[in-house]
Formats: C-alpha cells, sequence, structure tokens
C-alpha cells in the first residue's frame, strides 16, 4: 500500500518489533492474556497470542482510521452502493435486521420485502416439516436435495453440517454442485424421488452447472413419477420468474433474493431455505440473530474493542509487513469441518483482488491470502508439521465449543486439551538446548543428542487467535461466520479494493463455453498447442 504516514509508522513499528518473542511478551506481563482478550455474547475470542505490543497495535488502528474505516463500514449498513464495480449497495446485514428500523437503497425501504420473503420461507419450511406439502404421491418430503454452486452450496452446506444436531429427525440434506455427473449420480443413488424435494438455487436461472444438475435431476424425477410431479418436487430460489415456470416450477414456490445479497453471503437469504427446512425456522432465525448480534458489535464498538477488525488488522500485519500471505482456520468441532471450505470462498473471492476502487493495479503490496484449514485434530496429523516446523510461519485461528453437543467420555477433555496444547506449542517452541536437555534426560548419547536436537526444536513464535464458544449453537455460529465477513470487508476497506465484486471467475467460464461445443465437434477453434492438443 502507499507509505502513507501510518504505513511509514508501521514499516518503523514492524523494524522495532520484527524480532520480538511472544513468549518474553506473555513472562513481562502477566496480565497479558486479560488484556487481549474480548467478549461477546457466549463468545471469548483470545488474541494475545500475536505478535503485537501497543505500540504496534496503534500505528494499526491509525491504519484503520486514515482508510476512514468508520465512515466505510457506515456507508456499507447504510444502503450506499459500495460495490463500485457493479454500482451495487452491499446489505446481506440487511437480511438478518430484527431492528424494526428501515434500510434505504436509492431512497427506498428495502426491510419489507425482505421481511415478506422471511415469511414466506418460514411458512414453507413448515409446511415441508409437517407435512401439510407433500409429494406428487401424497408422501411427505424427507429428503431436501439442494441444486446450486459456490455461494448458492457453499454456505447452506456448511451451516446445515454444522447445525446437524438440530436437525428434524425424518429429514436428511443433500447437496449437488459439481458439474461432474457423479455429483447427481451419487446423490439420486440414494434417494427416493416420491420423498425427495429439490432445491434449485440460482439467481438468474441460467448458471450452467446448477442448470445441467436441475435438468438431470428433473428428467430423473419425471421418469419415476411423471412430468406433473415436478410442480410437487421442485422449488426454485431464483429472481427469473419467467425461466422457473418454464422448469415447470409453481411461481408460488420461487423463493427471490436481490441484487445487494451477493453469492457469498446469500445463506441469510432464500438461499437459507433447505436450512430452514432441516433445523427448522425458529433455529434458521436464531442463526440470523446471531449474526445480527455481530453485526451491532461491528458498527458501534470502538475500534480497540472490535473483534473483526483486530482480526482484519493483525491478518493485515502478517500479509503486508511480515510477507506472511497464507493463513489456517482450524475448528476442533466436527460440525464445523466445512467451515474452512465455505470461508476460503467468503475471504479469496472477496479479496483475491489485483485492481484499486480507483481503477489502479496494485503493484507494491499484497491483498487476500491464502486460506486452508480442516477439522482438529486431525489435521493435527496432516499439515501441522508444516505450521509448527516449516519454513515460514502461519497464523492461525483456532474455534472450540466450551461444552460439546456430544459429551461421551473424554472426548471433549482430550479435544480441549489438544487445542490449548497446539495454541501454546506455537507460540512458545522448544529450544535445541531444551530440545538436547529431554533427550540427554531419555538416555540418548551425545552423539544421538547432536544429531536429533535441531529436528526435535521447534522456533516458536507463530500468531494464533482463539475463538472459545460457550457451545456451537444456531445464534453462535451465525455470530462467528458475521465475524469473519466483516473481517474481511473491513480489509478490503484498507486495502482500497472491492471485496462484493468477483470478475475473476469469468474468463475460464467464457472459455468454456467455446470450448464446449468443439468437444462435441460442432464447432472448430484456435488455441495454445496443449489446450488444442
Amino acid at each position: 500500500m502507499a507509505v502513507s504516514n501510518a504505513v511509514a509508522a508501521l514499516l518503523n513499528e514492524y523494524q522495532r518489533f520484527a524480532e520480538t518473542e511472544m513468549k518474553n511478551l506473555f513472562a513481562q506481563d502477566p496480565a497479558r492474556a486479560e488484556k487481549y482478550t474480548l467478549s461477546l455474547e457466549g463468545l471469548t475470542f483470545d488474541y494475545s497470542k500475536n505478535r503485537f505490543d501497543e505500540g504496534v497495535l496503534q500505528a494499526l488502528f491509525n491504519l484503520a482510521r486514515e482508510h476512514h474505516l468508520a465512515e466505510r463500514i457506515e456507508d456499507m449498513f447504510s444502503g450506499k452502493k459500495i460495490n463500485v464495480t457493479e454500482n451495487r449497495a452491499v446489505l446481506h446485514t440487511a437480511l438478518r435486521n430484527f431492528s424494526g428500523q428501515p434500510v434505504l437503497v436509492d431512497g427506498e425501504d428495502v426491510m419489507p420485502e425482505i421481511i415478506r420473503v422471511r415469511n414466506k420461507m418460514k411458512e414453507f419450511s413448515a409446511a415441508v416439516r409437517n407435512g401439510l406439502f407433500r409429494g406428487a404421491t401424497g408422501k411427505k418430503l424427507t429428503q431436501i436435495v439442494n441444486i446450486g454452486i459456490g455461494g448458492s452450496d457453499l454456505g447452506p452446506y456448511m451451516v446445515t453440517a454444522a447445525l446437524k444436531k438440530y436437525w428434524a429427525e425424518d429429514i436428511s440434506c443433500h447437496f449437488i454442485s459439481n458439474i461432474d455427473g457423479t455429483a447427481c449420480a451419487e446423490v439420486l443413488s440414494r434417494i427416493n424421488p416420491e420423498e425427495t424435494l429439490f432445491i434449485v438455487a440460482s439467481k438468474t436461472f441460467t448458471t450452467i452447472e446448477t442448470l445441467t444438475n436441475a435438468r438431470t435431476c428433473r428428467e430423473w424425477l419425471i421418469n419415476a413419477l411423471g412430468e406433473k410431479a415436478v410442480a410437487n418436487h421442485f422449488v426454485a430460489l431464483s429472481t427469473n420468474a419467467k425461466a422457473v415456470v418454464e422448469f415447470g416450477i409453481d411461481a408460488n414456490n420461487m423463493f427471490e433474493f436481490w441484487d445487494f445479497v451477493g453469492g457469498r453471503y446469500s445463506l441469510w437469504s432464500a438461499i437459507g431455505l433447505s436450512i430452514a427446512i432441516a433445523v427448522g425456522y425458529d433455529n434458521f432465525e436464531a442463526l440470523l440473530k446471531g449474526a445480527e448480534a455481530a453485526d451491532r458489535h461491528f458498527r458501534t464498538a470502538p475500534l480497540e474493542k472490535n473483534i473483526p477488525v483486530l482480526m482484519a488488522l493483525l491478518g493485515i500485519w502478517y500479509n503486508d509487513f511480515y510477507n506472511i500471505h497464507r493463513y489456517a482456520v482450524i475448528p476442533y468441532d466436527q460440525y464445523l469441518k466445512f467451515l474452512p471450505s465455505y470461508l476460503q470462498q467468503l475471504d479469496m473471492e472477496s479479496n483475491g483482488k489485483s485492481v484499486r476502487l480507483d481503477n489502479r493495479k496494485i503493484t507494491d503490496y499484497a491483498t487476500g491470502p491464502a486460506l486452508f484449514g480442516g477439522a482438529g485434530t486431525d489435521v493435527q496429523h496432516s499439515f501441522f508439521q508444516l505450521l509448527h516446523q516449516g519454513t515460514e510461519p502461519v497464523p492461525v485461528d483456532f474455534i472450540i465449543p466450551a461444552v460439546s453437543h456430544n459429551e461421551c467420555g473424554k472426548h471433549h477433555q482430550i479435544l480441549l486439551a489438544n487445542v490449548l496444547a497446539q495454541a501454546e506449542a506455537l507460540m512458545k517452541g522448544k529450544t535445541p538446548d531444551e530440545a538436547a536437555a529431554e533427550l540427554r534426560a531419555a538416555g540418548k548419547d551425545e552423539a544421538t543428542v547432536e544429531k536429533l536436537k535441531l529436528n526435535k526444536s521447534f522456533d516458536g513464535n507463530r500468531p494464533s487467535n482463539m475463538f472459545l464458544f460457550d457451545k456451537m449453537t444456531p445464534f453462535a455460529l451465525g455470530m462467528l461466520i458475521a465475524l469473519y465477513e466483516h473481517k474481511v470487508f473491513t480489509q478490503g476497506v484498507i486495502w482500497e479494493i472491492d471485496s462484493f465484486d468477483q470478475w475473476g471467475v469469468e474468463l475460464g467460464k467464457q472459455l468454456a463455453l467455446k470450448i464446449l461445443p468443439e468437444l462435441e465437434g460442432q464447432a472448430n477453434g484456435e488455441h495454445d498447442g496443449s489446450t488444442g492438443a
């Protein structure tokens, strides 16, 4: 980023602080953990195991102020068109607004329409769960199949998995997204057409992957139950009523959403219909209200006490000053196993940009980092070797509920012990002298000690955040997701990019549409030698 006063100050802070060891900061300040821990409605956020002191923090807050972060936050919540390349407002926050206050776009309050669709979702999800909306043969619809891709798949897929404990006993959810025919075949082989409800999620009702999968499922259903059954077994999440009706779906069973809702922010909208059916509308609303709690916090908390702002600024500190361009998200909760995949889209599609808001190419700083992750403790036995002893540090977000939904034996205590130990080990490390002492205590000779002490040492000083929830409820999950949304937005503001478009996905789509007729022998094209071959 341009060397402004705030950036210059941070460069100075980096020169002063870069070699400081976190374990020494804890030794010097016994109150460090208490000082750098925040609480929010059942969440404890401990960011003390990061490479900063007060001087670094104040310089980071000045960077946020220099980019007028508070004003930009208000611009988003108030409906200004901050998605500049598409000239759109960004109002996924309005979808979880229960304040009774209007939200205006071009002078029109969008809340009445949002509330109307919410109520329609409430009525329909209850009708499916209660057996009032039935299949063509009169059977209850218990197999829910969401057909979408990107935000129309990843959000509902992650949330329904995360809230599995809240599912109705007789309902199961399936998701089809990949254009690979195997994705369809595997789901269709496991369900009964008489008991299946297909939810086709496509704003334009033209997305090639989604519509191809939907047509395959439609043909499968017609072969089993006849064409008239489509109206009883398909609903649409879309804005294209004409195409929906042509498909055979009753227009009354189309649930709208709006241009001010980006795909990766859409699970709060009608795209969340599969969630509402699986867990019940009351739990879906609790999810929304958890996100609303995060919205209030982000909008009103001062920078120094603002969890998403702190997440974002620490990420920028590592990305742009330490040149660490990746981070890991590790939920120690099996139900959250798809959260890292969901956050990959949220973060990397939002901030994987190289053009500034003023239409200049970014050449002098890095934007979106690469995100990876998986469920602990599984990933301790896959990529944690790199986290502990790789040549570059990887900042980590650890996430865990204090209380499990499935308390059995000592499982959760062991899980908690592992997440606490991993964060401590990353921070403290082990010196070669300490490793040597352990080897000698184990009876190893000096030749073995010299051979192994470096291999058994750990650099440490590797940063992490800890998110500890009382319990992973729908409310807590909604809050967690929204905190990450606001972190990503904050980083986009400071990097001066549009976090809400995604032009980078277009070129591959265009070329695929060109290549498809060539593969089918209906056209000829010119390509590079590799593609042509």
